[in-house]
């Protein structure tokens, strides 16, 4: 894209790992913010590439998190080198830090960041600590991880309305693994540059609402052909349920015993409007705010349905 890439790093991933991947024509790559809808993604290329809901291995393994520093990188390139299909990785780096090749195809999905909150919540209160700490270390070393670790901000604690607010105004923005200007800068790196050919913006709502009609589309911005007869298994195999059911096979890092204390829980809702649990009409004028400091009205707009209060509400 002629720009000189940006380098994110956190306590759990570094993007600099991509400097050792060789692209193919073909490629694609699965950019999405957390809990925005990547392992949706992954499983709808598989479903898509492979024409079929049965997998000889973890989807993880089959489409891994090449930014991620739960696995040895030379590990990672090794079995990505080996693949013969066509290949699709996932990551949550922004566009601004991946490399940038015009035979990749790159996807994106946005969620509303309200229920992106909610979700990663949930997720962090799933994960294990210590199994986290103990890949990473094997991973990388300990000096590096402790080293990340120093520069880490501490985990939001509180209620869940103290911690929802912890992740839209944090400590230090731009800094966790993610909070609300994270979110937005991801998809407006995608959002600014969407009418190239090869980059496909999505919205996790439009796929909770016409799952097959959004299949379609995705099939056909990849030049794959699905027999018609397929589609019905296809699609049922990418719905909530149906992944939710599938969950030691389809939840990333599910793989590592005790990763997650309920795998299926990875799965946890699949719904829209989970925080209105915890937030209420008079709160949407602050979150609101911050919104407007951090992305494009046009962005902000297209991300929220319906729209958040005007700037002359405030």
């Amino acid at each position: 894209m002629g720009l000189e890439r940006v380098r994110y790093q956190t306590s759990f991933t570094d993007s600099a790992r991509w400097d050792g991947l060789v692209f193919r024509p073909g490629d694609i790559v699965i950019s999405t913010p957390a809990k925005c809808g990547t392992t949706w993604l992954q499983m709808i290329c598989a479903l898509e590439i492979f024409q079929t809901a049965a997998f000889d291995r973890p989807l993880d393994q089959i489409s891994p998190w090449l930014d991620v520093l739960l696995r040895p990188l030379p590990e990672v390139l090794a079995d990505l080198e080996a693949q013969t299909h066509r290949r699709f990785i996932k990551t949550h780096t922004p566009l601004d830090g991946l490399p940038f090749d015009e035979r990749v195809t790159y996807l994106c999905a946005s969620r509303d960041p309200r229920d992106v909150a909610v979700s990663l919540d949930s997720h962090a209160g799933n994960t294990d600590r210590a199994v986290s700490l103990a890949l990473r270390e094997d991973a990388v070393g300990t000096a590096v991880l402790n080293e990340l670790l120093a520069g880490a901000p501490s985990p939001p604690s509180g209620t869940a309305r103290e911690r929802f607010w912890a992740w839209v105004n944090p400590a230090a923005p731009g800094k966790a693994v993610s909070d609300l200007e994270i979110v937005l800068h991801h998809l407006d790196t995608f959002w600014q540059v969407r009418d190239q050919p090869n980059i496909v913006l999505l919205r996790y709502e439009d796929l909770l609402e016409d799952l097959e009609g959004q299949m379609r589309y995705l099939a056909a911005r990849l030049g794959i052909a699905v027999p018609e007869e397929a589609w019905p298994d296809l699609v049922q195999a990418a719905t909530f349920q149906g992944m939710k059911s599938r969950a030691s096979e389809l939840a990333p890092e599910a793989s590592h015993n005790g990763f997650y204390h309920d795998p299926s829980q990875f799965f946890h809702s699949g719904s829209t409007g989970q925080w209105r649990q915890i937030l209420g009409e008079e709160d949407l004028p602050r979150y609101a705010a911050r919104v407007a400091q951090c992305a494009p009205a046009d962005l902000a707009a297209w991300i929220h349905r319906p729209a958040l209060p005007t700037p002359s509400n405030f």
